[in-house]
């Protein structure tokens, strides 16, 4: 986990103050003639990735209705960090997290709903138009649930906790932002553009032009292509592995995301989730990432994380006894 970058969770508040300032913006170019995509860039917010229920169909909250998110997510912070009575009876707080959890303060969530061409985005689903994931196919409601609740050993435990992937779809695609850690660092050349992700240090690789692996060979992160449209970097991947799903979806998973940057500070980023077999319609979302001036720290990812080795050596010793019972 990174320390927290406290002076760039008010960087969304500085984001398009009116429709059409990106129309105005032109991107620096690399010496290829690309735009210049580099840089650290935090798509951490506080907009929720499907809207509530109760907002319907309405995509944006007024400016009085995003600053008091704000307040309330900098006042659960502060109540976080507060001082606490030694003489107070001890009991759950109401939205806070239980003693032993993490403080509010490390985890970097985000202060702000996003702003997106001067709206208060309620959702980062703009498509379908109620901000919420398609009803599920038929054939994917009989699915059994991947939701686990045990593992049989240590493969089933999840991506996250064995160091192979980012938590939740951090890495992605489609990338999103996380409890911290969401933080990216682009690099580009013309053939190439590389993304780092600070959560669990995942790597993508996007080739610029070209074709597709096999579909028999499947990726962590699947394989992306990518393409320029005029000052957008469009990026389709698909050949996920099995094992890593987007909300059930996975072999037959197809992301397409566009980057463009709208602002000196800013990349607006949106991404189509298409799977036939698992939604009965296409998913599109947007989010911006913001850029920062700050490094993307190591992620040592089991450095002092005894959990799993602890559980499996215990279990070899139960099976040790078990034996000699025999």
């Amino acid at each position: 986990m990174s320390l927290p970058r406290l002076g760039c969770i008010g960087l969304l508040a500085f984001a398009w103050s009116a429709p059409g300032f990106a129309d105005a913006y032109k991107a620096p170019r690399l010496s290829d003639g690309t735009p210049d995509l580099q840089g650290v860039w935090t798509n951490a917010t506080a907009t929720p990735m499907e809207r509530p229920a109760e907002f319907g169909n309405r995509r944006a909250f007024t400016k009085e209705e995003a600053d008091a998110i704000e307040r309330e997510a900098r006042g659960r912070v502060a109540e976080d960090a507060a001082p606490s009575d030694p003489n107070k009876k001890i009991e759950a707080a109401k939205n806070l997290p239980p003693v032993g959890n993490y403080n509010l303060f490390w985890t970097d969530r985000g202060m702000t709903a996003a702003l997106i061409n001067g709206e208060y985005r309620t959702s980062m689903i703009i498509d379908p138009a109620n901000g919420r994931f398609p009803p599920l196919t038929e054939a994917a409601k009989k699915r059994p649930s991947t939701m686990r609740f045990g593992s049989d050993g240590p493969e089933q435990r999840s991506l996250g906790e064995r160091c192979l992937l980012s938590f939740g779809s951090s890495g992605g695609p489609p990338m999103l932002p996380t409890m911290y850690n969401s933080y990216y660092q682009i690099v580009q050349s013309p053939d190439h553009v590389m993304i780092l992700v600070e959560m669990v240090h995942d790597a993508r690789i996007i080739r610029i032009g070209g074709k597709h692996i096999n579909g028999d060979v499947k990726k962590w992160m699947g394989d992306s292509v990518g393409k320029w449209e005029g000052d957008t970097l469009v990026v389709t991947t698909k050949n996920f592995r099995p094992d890593q799903s987007f909300r059930g979806a996975a072999e037959n998973l197809v992301v397409t995301e566009r980057l463009t940057r709208v602002a000196q500070d800013q990349i607006l980023y949106r991404f189509t989730i298409e799977d036939p077999t698992m939604f009965t319609a296409p998913t599109t979302a947007e989010l911006p990432f913001m850029a920062v001036d700050s490094s993307v720290y190591e992620y040592a990812c089991h450095e002092g994380n005894y959990a799993l080795p602890g559980i499996l050596a215990a279990e070899r010793e139960a099976e040790k006894a078990a034996a000699g019972k025999k």
